[in-house]
């Protein structure tokens, strides 16, 4: 018995989000095709269908990801989700007064997970980074655990491009500045052209559980703006440790 051609169309749509899903690295339009066969007209009706239920998103460097759906159920039920209620207000406000993408973070192993995001209200800079992982030295994100005493893999550091910190002690030096300002620039360290404010939050015992990051491209976002940028994000972080429980007045704890 021949599939009907409604069926036929599931099947195929839900064989094309597998491959997304299990891709490991976000395929674009043209490697699709490759990978499928699938002719031009019915991949680009397959995906349209699949971005309209937001099962998918493409992003601005052409690849297709996760959407926001399946990003919500994967992270639903989780410890986090306390975490990410209270930093509902503070990921809106940075959001509104910045309108770049905004996201809150968690350190896993030897990488930050972001695990919430309000997004750019710009056209150009808009990335669905929720379930992502960075490394932690070339991330504005990750030098914030970094320099609450979060460690290292053993090894050389990776250059994600050719402005990542590379040495221990260039990253050194780079986190006496994060200590003693309170937030963290990332300028084209992960990403050519990308640019990442943070900042840390706190927890009651001092020790720094997660941290709040401004992002977006490096022709809005210029070293002139660090300063502002890191007080605002630094604000409302400091908003989020009290929530939490954290008195500026104790000493801060190891990540």
């Amino acid at each position: 018995m021949q599939p009907s051609a409604g069926t036929q169309a599931v099947d195929r749509a839900a064989a094309l989000l597998v491959e997304i899903l299990s891709a490991q690295q976000q395929p674009t339009f043209t490697e699709l095709q490759r990978r499928t066969g699938l002719a031009k007209s019915t991949l680009s009706r397959l995906l349209s269908s699949l971005e309209r239920h937001e099962l998918i998103t493409r992003a601005d460097d052409a690849t297709l990801r996760p959407g926001p759906v399946l990003t919500r159920f994967a992270h639903s039920d989780r410890p986090t989700d306390e975490l990410i209620s209270l930093a509902a207000p503070a990921l809106q406000a940075l959001s509104e007064a910045t309108g770049e993408t905004v996201n809150l973070a968690i350190k896993v192993g030897y990488e930050v997970e972001q695990i919430a995001q309000v997004d750019s209200t710009y056209l150009m800079g808009n990335v669905n980074w929720v379930g992502m992982r960075v490394p932690l030295h070339c991330s504005a994100l990750g030098k914030v655990f970094l320099a609450a005493g979060a460690v290292l893999p053993d090894g050389r550091l990776t250059k994600r491009t050719a402005q990542s910190i590379s040495t221990r002690p260039a990253l050194e030096e780079e986190l006496n500045r994060v200590r003693a300002q309170g937030w963290a620039v990332a300028d084209s360290e992960l990403e050519p052209g990308l640019v990442a404010v943070a900042a840390p939050v706190r927890s009651s015992d001092g020790s720094v559980v997660a941290a709040l990051s401004i992002s977006g491209p490096s022709v809005r976002l210029l070293p002139e703006r660090f300063a502002e940028l890191g007080a605002l994000v630094a604000t409302e972080s400091d908003r989020l440790s009290r929530q939490l429980g954290y008195s500026p007045k104790q000493k801060a704890g190891a990540a």
